[in-house]
């Protein structure tokens, strides 16, 4: 059985397939705080939905249950702001802000292809695919999704 593949398109906007998918929902982020270090090098770090590449300046994201995840340092400073007493571009905390993204419940295993062309996400039915508006896509567990959002309609 083929398994719903979505690509990231790293061009700014949502896509057309969430966008307009009778299912989608808006949804808007909730301020939550997370311990951010940025990559010094070239590498990977392991998330729950796979493999994920990092370059230098990207943000790699710690959940408050332990859970990781990377944002791209072109879109980091959008997402996120500095606590004090960290300061912007230093690891430390960081605020999320209150973004609206669109988001589709999956009904069944899909996957996520990054706009790095090489990292691939893995989702099960019940987890969210998010696009974030910014040409990138992610997938988020129902548990994370209902903890981290707030459905506008």
């Amino acid at each position: 059985m083929a398994v719903a593949s979505f690509r990231s398109s790293d061009r700014l906007g949502y896509s057309s397939e969430i966008g307009q998918h009778p299912r989608r929902v808006r949804a808007r982020k909730l301020s939550r705080e997370v311990q951010v270090r940025f990559a010094q090098s070239d590498g990977t770090i392991r998330t729950e939905e796979g493999v994920v590449h990092v370059r230098p300046g990207d943000a790699i994201m710690t959940g408050v249950a332990g859970g990781q995840w990377r944002v791209s340092g072109a879109h980091f400073a959008k997402r996120y702001e500095a606590v004090p007493p960290t300061r912007a571009g230093e690891t430390g905390t960081y605020l999320s802000l209150r973004n609206e993204i669109l988001a589709l419940r999956m009904t069944e295993r899909f996957e996520v292809l990054l706009a790095d062309g090489v990292s691939r996400l893995e989702g099960e039915a019940g987890d969210w695919l998010v696009d974030y508006g910014d040409g990138s896509l992610g997938i988020v567990s129902d548990a994370i999704f209902a903890a981290t959002y707030e459905v506008l309609d």
